[in-house]
């Protein structure tokens, strides 16, 4: 029963710092702003393990490499620790990497799929309030929707794009990312 605890610990403080650094990293990729409150205590929340890393991995071409090395390593040191709790830790490095690149990946499309029916929710309920989280969110998922947009313009003053990207992110969260994780796993 400690041992459940434990485990559901760990891997919800694990989770919840991957979407925070995976948060950061989207920030920097969108260019959304960062003076708004929720940009600010994401920067906060991360820098204090993104700073060090920063020293030691550079930039490349305006992406943040150091943010998704630090997701990475939050995702394999939470499947390590889940790992020893439960008595079962693997001599394989390399599932520990795929297990963490499969974990940040899986965080991404989580974000994506909830923040854009956050969205749908907010435009059916406050379409023209301002929100901070709300503006942020829009920021944060316009790269995502775009090429939605341009496939499936809005009819009627309707925009179903956001739809079809929550059909894609689903079908990769359910189909695709499960049935890569089980092909590798099988090779290994």
């Amino acid at each position: 029963m400690i041992q459940d605890i434990l485990h559901l610990l760990v891997s919800t403080v694990t989770d919840i710092y991957t979407l925070l650094v995976v948060l950061r990293f989207l920030l920097q990729v969108a260019k959304a702003d960062f003076y708004n409150p929720l940009s600010q205590f994401i920067v906060k929340a991360t820098d204090p393990l993104l700073k060090p890393l920063r020293r030691f991995i550079p930039g490349f071409w305006g992406i943040d490499l150091s943010s998704l090395v630090l997701a990475l390593l939050v995702q394999i040191v939470g499947v390590i620790i889940v790992s020893l709790l439960a008595g079962a830790l693997v001599t394989n490095p390399f599932i520990y990497l795929l297990v963490g690149v499969f974990g940040v990946l899986e965080a991404a499309l989580n974000f994506y799929f909830f923040a854009i029916i956050i969205l749908i929710i907010i435009s059916w309920i406050a379409p023209q309030t301002y929100n901070p989280a709300a503006a942020l969110l829009s920021q944060l998922t316009d790269p995502v929707l775009t090429p939605f947009r341009r496939l499936l313009p809005a009819m009627g003053g309707l925009d179903f794009s956001p739809m079809l990207a929550l059909f894609v992110i689903h079908i990769l969260r359910a189909i695709i990312l499960p049935g890569l994780i089980a092909s590798l796993g099988s090779f290994l």
